[in-house]
């Protein structure tokens, strides 16, 4: 049975409806008891989004009509009786490659603009059973690559416009942020929900690959693709997870393990938990501030009751080098059709990538399989003498829009960036990015855990544990109304 925190009177009815930074939990806690109006809060964050947006650029697409008579729907239906579930009621939105029935699904490109699905992606269809209130798409880059159509103003990060917002999943991770919805589904492929999320101090889960379904959705590289949450906090991840995950008879590599009660298992704490470190590869070009919030989570952790233990973690070099031209060989089949097509509706990044994946040749693409395929073998390995795996998200503090824009001129800042991340798409592994701390500027810098297979659970245990202790999760960014 889920246990619904109890909502702070002050924040029952505030003056104006100032729900925004609500967490998904004490939002659904209000909802459940009639102390809030689906209705009420929904028209809310609309009011929000028209506020904040136009400066923001974090929604593709607002889907006001439909939000509105969806809360309604749901405020009757919980008024009867009929009560779903911690998402019924509940304003969310979703990254825009993820298919809505009827509504125009583009994926950040241009090619697709006019495209409206005439299905939802199971994950759509998903949180609306569960009674969530789909307040839009959010804005991301071309086909979930690394940047922005040229026809596209890309999101602007709450906590400074000079900052980087992420990658792909950068709408999805403005929009939390910012307040203008209490959760929204990413995707991962390289790191784009854990980029976006540590650039927006959210809690982002990618659980392993295949545990949740990516039909009707927009593929960059199907092998690599991993669809998440991205909240406020772990517990409102536990919630979502709960909704989306599972086997789907539409996607064949959907996993069909039982699925675990997510909500429930993320109180169970981290106390005889062993978290490996591998502290080399944790310090070696890892900047000093980046390094301190690493240090002090292993001590909250260890105050917890978890166990840190000694490990060194496999090389990366080689997996980090073969995810781009492994992305690549799969966006190319991917865009096959359209982009012989359509070439110039394409914009220069995710066209390279589509050439690149065209000319690699059999033996080469063979070659990064066998590597692949030995790498994630001994990753998993690993998880043999512990539970969870701390990391980076990235070794630097919060790029700079300037310095990002140069990155393509520099591949060794490149293979830097992804280091944390690239590996644990291509072995498939589950991963949760917390706030941890804060730079020099005030800004985020968050950390990474890494679970065995469909160790979704653990990963919510630790996060929760971690946020009950901390209270980085509660920072928002300043100057927003």
């Amino acid at each position: 049975m889920i246990r619904f925190p109890v909502v702070p009177k002050d924040l029952r009815n505030p003056a104006g409806g100032e729900w925004h930074y609500l967490d998904l939990v004490e939002l659904a806690s209000g909802i459940r008891t009639g102390d809030i109006s689906p209705v009420a809060v929904t028209q809310a964050q609309l009011e929000r989004i028209a506020a904040l947006d136009g400066a923001l650029h974090s929604y593709a697409l607002v889907m006001a009509d439909s939000a509105m008579a969806q809360a309604r729907l749901a405020e009757a239906e919980i008024s009867a009786g009929h009560y779903r579930g911690p998402l019924h009621g509940v304003p969310l939105a979703v990254k825009d490659l993820f298919w809505t029935q009827g509504v125009p699904t583009a994926g950040g490109m241009a090619v697709h603009k006019d495209y409206r699905p005439t299905e939802d992606a199971t994950v759509v269809r998903r949180l609306k059973e569960a009674g969530a209130v789909l307040l839009g798409k959010l804005q991301m880059t071309e086909g979930a690559y690394s940047d922005h159509h040229p026809s596209i103003i890309p999101p602007v990060n709450p906590w400074g416009a000079q900052y980087w917002p992420g990658v792909s999943s950068s709408g999805p991770g403005v929009a939390t942020a910012a307040g203008m919805c209490f959760g929204a589904l990413g995707s991962d492929t390289g790191g784009s929900i854990r980029w976006p999320c540590a650039a927006t101090g959210l809690t982002g889960l990618k659980p392993t690959w295949g545990r949740v379904s990516r039909h009707g959705m927009f593929a960059l590289a199907p092998s690599l693709d991993h669809v998440g949450p991205m909240t406020r906090c772990a517990a409102d991840a536990a919630v979502i997870m709960a909704a989306i995950a599972g086997p789907d008879p539409s996607d064949p590599s959907s996993r069909v393990d039982p699925v675990c009660d997510y909500v429930a298992d993320a109180r169970l704490g981290v106390k005889g938990v062993r978290i490996g470190m591998d502290v080399a590869w944790n310090r070696d070009d890892v900047d000093p501030a980046t390094q301190s919030v690493l240090s002090e989570t292993v001590e909250v952790f260890r105050r917890l009751g978890a166990e840190i233990v000694q490990l060194r973690f496999p090389d990366v070099t080689e997996a980090v080098a073969d995810w781009t031209p492994q992305c690549a060989a799969e966006a190319a089949v991917v865009h096959e059709a359209t982009y012989l097509a359509h070439k110039q509706d394409y914009g220069p990044i995710l066209s390279s990538v589509v050439e690149a994946g065209r000319a690699l040749s059999e033996s080469e693409y063979q070659a990064i399989q066998q590597r692949r395929n030995e790498f994630r073998r001994r990753v998993a390995r690993l998880f043999s003498g512990v539970e969870l795996l701390l990391t980076p998200v990235q070794p630097f503090p919060p790029l700079t829009l300037d310095a990002v824009r140069i990155l393509g001129e520099q591949p060794d800042l490149i293979a830097q960036l992804q280091r944390f991340t690239c590996p644990f798409d291509m072995t498939g592994s589950p991963t949760i990015t917390l706030p941890g701390g804060v730079s020099q500027q005030g800004l985020p810098i968050a950390f990474q855990l890494v679970a065995a297979d469909l160790g979704e659970s653990m990963l919510l245990r630790a996060g929760v544990a971690f946020q009950g202790a901390t209270s980085w999760h509660r920072r928002h960014p300043g100057g927003l109304t």
